[in-house]
């Protein structure tokens, strides 16, 4: 919104040609959406704790140190959709379909998480709206998301999946690539939220995959440094930075509360529009791959109840104690603190790796 209102008169102020440079546009960003969360969290909190009083189901099948948390306000996604949404409308520019396709992709599958929680809540159930009509939802909405952006991205590009480390290797899925964009969004939100089960644990990989894709959104915006390091030219990608930027501001303060032990969960709210959001990230800048890498985190959570699922019902044992993973180690007499920070550490290796396929190749 600033840049469409004010870049125009930078010739009649020379000082308005700074909305013109994405880096001050996305610091801006930043700085934002901690304000706004800052100044909206504790109300939030506050307000969730009067509407919900001890209504939060906790799994009774968990570790029983989550029974304390018995009583702790979800929905806190809301801050972070809110603080996000506002950051971003102000710095990015609205003329850009990636800023139109981010926003709607977050807003959406935000909505639909905020209906699991609520009706979590409101049922004192952990089981929610059933998964089959949520993924009918999620994967409705991606598959627009998906069609619009391959519309919009330049033909063979548009379709084409490209492999880190190796320069050459390239396939062009064609048909195909719409329905793989939509898993990768669908299964993004859902990764995402399964890794959000111990207080901070989910928010600091989320920033950091922010991070990484502020990084690569930014260079495949810019026709140079795309060039240089070989890596796809997606016009007007490099908005999408403005997007990570506040989301990078608004997982900071959102962790302030989430810490352990947390005063708020994002819940649903959060989870799935952070996840489809990193999803539809990777598909805009032709990274889809990179995310597998940085997110590698989500990965190993996700997989980690997929094999637990598949042994049980085939050879009736369960390989982990609990899944998603988190748990496993909870029951193994990890504290919830020595697990939340080691998978931080895990997190923050992998999105040096994603990082450093952009100059290895």
């Amino acid at each position: 919104m600033l840049y469409n209102f004010l870049y125009p008169l930078s010739d009649k102020f020379s000082v308005l040609n700074l909305f013109k440079y994405l880096t001050f546009r996305t610091g801006g960003a930043i700085f934002t959406s901690l304000i706004i969360s800052f100044f909206v969290g504790p109300r939030l909190i506050k307000w969730l704790k009067e509407k919900q009083h001890a209504m939060q189901p906790i799994r009774s099948d968990g570790p029983e140190t989550h029974l304390k948390k018995q009583g702790t306000p979800t929905m806190g996604g809301l801050m972070i959709i809110s603080s996000v949404c506002i950051s971003t409308l102000l710095w990015a520019d609205l003329k850009s379909h990636f800023v139109f396709s981010i926003l709607t992709i977050f807003l959406c599958f935000g909505m639909i998480g905020f209906i699991d929680d609520y009706m979590k809540v409101s049922k004192k159930d952990t089981a929610g709206m059933r998964g089959k009509l949520k993924l009918i939802f999620e994967f409705s909405i991606s598959a627009f998301i998906a069609w619009f952006i391959t519309k919009n991205t330049v033909s063979p590009t548009a379709t084409t999946l490209t492999f880190p480390f190796i320069k050459t290797w390239t396939i062009n899925l064609g048909l195909c690539y719409i329905p793989f964009a939509m898993f990768v969004i669908v299964g993004s939100g859902n990764a995402v939220n399964l890794t959000d089960g111990l207080d901070g644990l989910a928010i600091v990989p989320v920033m950091i995959v922010s991070f990484v894709f502020l990084i690569i959104s930014y260079i495949s915006g810019h026709a140079s440094f795309a060039s240089y390091l070989q890596i796809s030219y997606i016009a007007g990608s490099g908005e999408l930075a403005v997007f990570c930027g506040s989301l990078i501001g608004a997982g900071l303060v959102f962790l302030w509360f989430n810490a352990s032990p947390a005063q708020i969960f994002m819940g649903d709210t959060g989870s799935v529009a952070l996840g489809g959001a990193l999803g539809t990230l990777s598909i805009a800048t032709k990274h889809e791959i990179i995310l597998a890498i940085a997110g590698g985190l989500f990965v190993i959570e996700t997989f980690s109840v997929i094999i637990q699922v598949l042994a049980f019902k085939t050879i009736h044992r369960r390989i982990f104690k609990m899944a998603p993973i988190h748990h496993h180690f909870e029951k193994l007499g990890w504290t919830e603190q020595n697990v939340v920070v080691r998978f931080w550490i895990i997190s923050t290796i992998l999105g040096l790796i994603a990082l450093s396929s952009l100059k290895i190749r």
